[in-house]
């Protein structure tokens, strides 16, 4: 992958062409953790309204425990007053998305869809509402491909209108930042993405006996 583009060099160039101007950005947030180190980094050079629209997220009860501790972060550490938009638990609209990829593996064309309906709605958002940029937290995962998410993010900023940051604020200790913060705030983590069909396969792997082969 000698040719993989340099995300964190595409942000600082974006970030430095600011100028110390602070546009708004729609952040798109997956959960708590994921929020807390990107937060830290964004905020000193935007305007961040946090966008929670996770219809992947199963079941109901764990939608609503990742947004309750996404809100109490922010409210712990001193950001109670940034705007938090909670589009609602919508799991049909995932459902709907990945029908016919139920059965793909981890980090298989469903998580392609799933990127790309989290960061549309973010995008969407932005555009409706006059911010000139959008994002997501889903960069910060080391299970996440960056390159399908800023390639999705590069999309949809052209069909959109608004620009996309690009990130993979995993590197530069981003992931190894929000493991602190999130001790430091006892934050919940989850052991799955998030869907049902994530959540199905951690719970095999945990049960799977000693040198098995996981199944998809």
């Amino acid at each position: 992958m000698a040719n993989r583009p340099s995300y964190v060099k595409q942000m600082d160039e974006a970030l430095a062409g600011l100028a110390g101007s602070r546009p708004r950005l729609v952040l798109h947030a997956c959960c708590a953790p994921c929020s807390s180190s990107v937060l830290e980094l964004l905020e000193r050079h935007f305007a961040v309204t946090v966008l929670y629209y996770n219809p992947n997220t199963w079941p109901e009860a764990e939608y609503a425990r990742r947004l309750a501790e996404l809100r109490r972060f922010l409210q712990q550490s001193g950001r109670q007053a940034l705007p938090l938009k909670d589009e609602g638990y919508r799991p049909g609209e995932f459902y709907a998305a990945v029908a016919g990829l139920e059965g793909e593996p981890e980090r298989g064309g469903r998580c392609t869809v799933c990127y790309r309906l989290r960061m549309e709605r973010a995008a969407a958002y932005a555009a409706a509402h006059g911010y000139g940029w959008f994002c997501t937290t889903l960069s910060l995962s080391p299970h996440k491909d960056a390159e399908r998410i800023n390639r999705i993010g590069e999309e949809l900023a052209a069909q959109y209108g608004v620009r996309h940051l690009p990130s993979e604020f995993k590197k530069r200790d981003g992931y190894k930042r929000s493991l602190a913060l999130s001790a430091e705030y006892g934050l919940y983590r989850q052991d799955y993405c998030g869907c049902e069909f994530s959540a199905r396969a951690a719970a095999r792997r945990q049960t799977a006996p000693p040198g098995a082969k996981p199944g998809p």
